[in-house]
């Protein structure tokens, strides 16, 4: 998988990036990266730190810098987890109300209303 958008910090081997922890090595098709909600997984963690091959040193930083731009929170979705820690959602979901459509051309004539296109 290549390297996410958004890269926070990058070293030898490793780079924490808006996925979480990505190996930065392509050849290996993202099969070591750790996403986001389960860096606070430490057998995940340390099965990856175990691996042949793997810098224990640049992955221990990664691993600080992740945890430290991703804090764990406690959330049953893990989808909305994520948007939390990238900052797009930064106050509580809340389900929005869609309010009714209100019609305002009566009593008028069409032809005289405004137009509107959708741009694309």
């Amino acid at each position: 998988m290549a390297l996410h958008r958004d890269i926070f910090w990058v070293g030898r081997q490793w780079a924490v990036t808006g996925a979480g922890i990505q190996a930065i090595d392509q050849r290996l098709r993202g099969v070591l990266d750790i996403e986001i909600a389960r860096l606070w997984d430490n057998d995940l963690v340390q099965s990856r730190r175990a691996k042949p091959g793997v810098n224990a040193a640049d992955f221990d930083m990664a691993l600080s810098v992740a945890r430290e731009r991703f804090p764990q929170e406690p959330t049953s979705d893990p989808f909305v987890a994520q948007l939390k820690a990238l900052g797009v959602i930064e106050a509580s979901v809340v389900n929005p109300v869609v309010p009714a459509m209100q019609l305002r051309a009566e009593g008028r004539l069409a032809r005289f209303l405004p137009q509107w296109r959708v741009r694309r």
